[in-house]
């Protein structure tokens, strides 16, 4: 082995150490304050891709879980709504049944004002919820949640409202007074005919209800999923990081001793000269 004052061969590979452990301390001190294994596209551009998309995912069906319990809410009131419209059917038709009766020896006219009240009741409530005629739930309501596997069909939930109208002219009672006997019993198979009707209606809002909960649960599902999916990929594993920190710590103290003692060999040679 030679030994040379020009070029000191040693302290450069000592400083060359030094430079490759300080930056590896300094990804390894990056990636335990940031969380993360990936810090920059350069650290695992494949993985960061993959990474990126699964964090989309996550964005959209955690949006479309807030979405699908919006329309599980909107539904909710549609249903309170239609189950006060099916209470005015009952009375409608005990009205109807009292008039019905040749032993009745009231006021037809005093029972068919309250007839024709809660009809106009019933297209008043039938529009609060938005199932009036042109309501703004008499349509297909499309729930968009998400996760379709870039099926865009497959995203959303559809609740066909679209013959649900639920006023008097939907339930098709509009003309039915009780004011005669003959009347009467004919307004009480129309109010049989909407009171099926409005039963149909409250098990399409059921069914939506209950569509919408499912959807619910399986985008929170892949929420989770892929939140796991993109932890695996990007996220630090904090444990070998600790013990790489040390690691870099110690190498990083090594090369600086080592390139101290390279660095002082040049003086060693000069004990040959003075000799």
């Amino acid at each position: 082995m030679s030994y040379s004052i020009q070029t000191n061969v040693n302290s450069i590979m000592a400083q060359e150490n030094l430079r490759v452990n300080g930056d590896f301390q300094s990804r390894t001190i990056n990636r335990l304050t940031s969380g993360y294994r990936i810090t920059s596209s350069g650290d695992d551009a494949g993985g960061l891709a993959v990474a990126n998309k699964f964090r989309s995912q996550t964005a959209e069906l955690q949006q479309g879980v807030r979405n699908a319990n919006d329309g599980i809410s909107t539904l909710q009131i549609i249903d309170g709504g239609l189950n006060n419209i099916g209470k005015i059917l009952d009375r409608l038709k005990t009205l109807a049944t009292q008039s019905a009766s040749d032993t009745f020896t009231g006021d037809r006219a005093t029972l068919n004002l309250e007839f024709t009240t809660l009809k106009g009741e019933i297209d008043r409530q039938a529009a609060n919820v938005g199932l009036n005629t042109g309501g703004t739930y008499n349509a297909s309501i499309s729930t968009y949640i998400g996760g379709g596997g870039g099926v865009q069909a497959n995203s959303a939930v559809a609740v066909d409202l679209s013959t649900a109208q639920s006023d008097s002219a939907g339930l098709a009672i509009t003309t039915s007074v009780i004011g005669t006997k003959a009347a009467a019993l004919t307004a009480l198979t129309a109010i049989d005919s909407a009171t099926a009707n409005l039963g149909l209606t409250q098990g399409k809002v059921g069914t939506g209800q209950n569509a919408l909960q499912y959807a619910v649960q399986l985008a929170q599902s892949q929420v989770s999923n892929f939140s796991a999916a993109e932890s695996r990929i990007r996220d630090a594993d904090i444990a070998m990081e600790a013990s790489n920190l040390t690691k870099a710590q110690t190498l990083t103290q090594a090369a600086v001793a080592a390139m101290g003692q390279a660095n002082s060999a040049p003086q060693a040679l000069m004990q040959l000269l003075r000799g």
